[in-house]
């Protein structure tokens, strides 16, 4: 049993000698009040809102690097960030706990687990899944969290071009303009549309993504949707390695970052 000792007036510390650690946080936000996960000038992010809590606790300056970035607007179910750690060992759960009743009731922290050292939030992660999620209903409770259209999608037309997303890797065509990705290659793992009731739920998986990527390729797949995109129409967006030649992104407020995925090994 370690003895505790009270820093500030949170108790997480242990009596033990420093060493140094690296830990996960798995956290899930609702994004409307930010302007995406990555701090950036122009206003509150939820990378900002985190980093800045749990240096108040730890009482010493934290950096978390996240498992990618999430546009304004846009929510996380499950997003997973890490940092390091040079002092004493601490309570993982006390941790989480004190840091949930810091954060705003946006930002909610599910789990903070030791790993690897050499383990990392973005490069270890082996795939990431996204939805999208859309309704045809006025629903006052939907919205920030659906894009609403005023017509049906033909869910089938959709979903026949989703298996052609995995013959391809470069995805230039549904990248932000301007990116300073350094690549384009992504390997899209799955992707396919249900309807339920009158949503329609949109869910990819991949090794990784671009800026504004699922949000466009929703874009274009709706105009399959609306019978305005055929199977040699989508191949040719994707050929062209053009961004211009894709649809329009859609909103982010319906976009959620649904899981991050890790080989086992990683965890101490």
């Amino acid at each position: 049993m370690f003895n505790f000792i009270v820093r500030s007036s949170f108790t997480i510390f242990a009596a033990e000698n420093p060493t140094t650690m690296r830990f996960f946080i798995t956290l899930s936000y609702n994004g409307t009040n930010y302007v995406g996960w990555q701090i950036q000038p122009n206003g509150l992010t939820v990378q900002e809102v985190l980093q800045n809590a749990l240096s108040k606790i730890l009482r010493t300056d934290i950096k978390i690097i996240g498992a990618g970035r999430t546009d304004t607007g846009v929510h996380a179910r499950k997003m997973v960030a890490h940092f390091d750690w040079h002092g004493a060992p601490f309570s993982e759960k006390r941790l989480t706990k004190n840091l949930n009743s810091l954060l705003p009731k946006d930002i909610a922290v599910q789990q903070i687990r030791e790993v690897q050292p050499d383990a990392h939030a973005r490069f270890s992660a082996t795939s990431r899944t996204y939805k999208y999620y859309i309704t045809t209903e006025k629903d006052p409770f939907a919205h920030p969290f659906k894009l609403r259209l005023y017509h049906a999608l033909d869910v089938d037309a959709m979903n026949a071009l989703c298996p052609i997303l995995k013959e391809y890797e470069d995805f230039t065509s549904f990248s932000k303009l301007h990116s300073a990705a350094v690549t384009n290659i992504c390997r899209i793992k799955e992707a396919y549309w249900e309807k339920i009731g009158n949503d329609y739920v949109f869910t990819i998986t991949a090794d990784r993504f671009l800026r504004n990527m699922v949000r466009a390729i929703v874009g274009t797949l709706i105009e399959a949707g609306r019978g305005q995109l055929d199977e040699q129409g989508f191949r040719d967006v994707i050929e062209g390695r053009n961004r211009h030649l894709a649809g329009n992104s859609v909103v982010g407020y319906g976009l959620f970052l649904e899981d991050v995925e890790y080989l086992e090994s990683i965890w101490v």
